[in-house]
């Protein structure tokens, strides 16, 4: 079966950076939908008309990937707002944002927290992989027609290309989980 739009593809790759760093290995195939929102369009356009066994090298410049990095996105906000047990990498939503934060800040978008100093943290709502071009070597191990519930969700749920918050709330919350 030849890839094309509403089939699902599993897929293994090795992710760089142009610098030959690693960002990612998938040894294990994982299942995506093709024509809906679990690979990005680069990649999609890349494996159409392909079938099991196909590999492809391709280079994925920012704005096909994940967007140019915007300092519009940086924020920094008073440490006093934030409990003791924040750490660095901790994804923090828009919407969970502590009273006093910069109003200027968007609630639908989600915050890592980069740095944290005595008297500021550093929330930075770019995606990590912002303004950086990717190589991916990727291999088709799989392709099968999409179920209707996938196609219904635009997704097989695996959610490779998106980040999601680890927490809905702030550490020391009584309602984190």
């Amino acid at each position: 079966m030849e890839i094309s739009q509403n089939c699902v593809v599993a897929l293994t790759w090795v992710l760089k950076d142009t610098l030959g760093e690693e960002l990612d290995v998938l040894d294990e195939p994982v299942e995506f939908l093709m024509g809906g929102k679990d690979l990005l369009p680069a990649i999609e356009e890349a494996l159409q008309g392909h079938a099991v066994g196909a590999t492809l090298h391709l280079q994925i410049e920012p704005e096909q990937a994940f967007g140019d990095f915007n300092d519009q996105l940086l924020f920094l906000e008073p440490r006093a707002l934030f409990p003791a047990e924040l750490e660095v990498g901790l994804t923090l939503e828009g919407s969970a944002l502590p009273a006093g934060c910069n109003p200027a800040a968007p609630k639908d978008a989600l915050f890592t927290v980069t740095d944290i100093y005595p008297e500021h943290v550093v929330l930075d709502a770019n995606h990590p992989l912002a303004g950086i071009a990717i190589r991916i070597s990727l291999r088709v191990e799989g392709v099968r027609e999409a179920t209707e519930d996938e196609i219904e969700r635009g997704s097989t749920g695996t959610g490779f290309f998106k980040i999601e918050p680890l927490h809905n709330t702030l550490p020391g919350d009584e309602t984190l989980h």
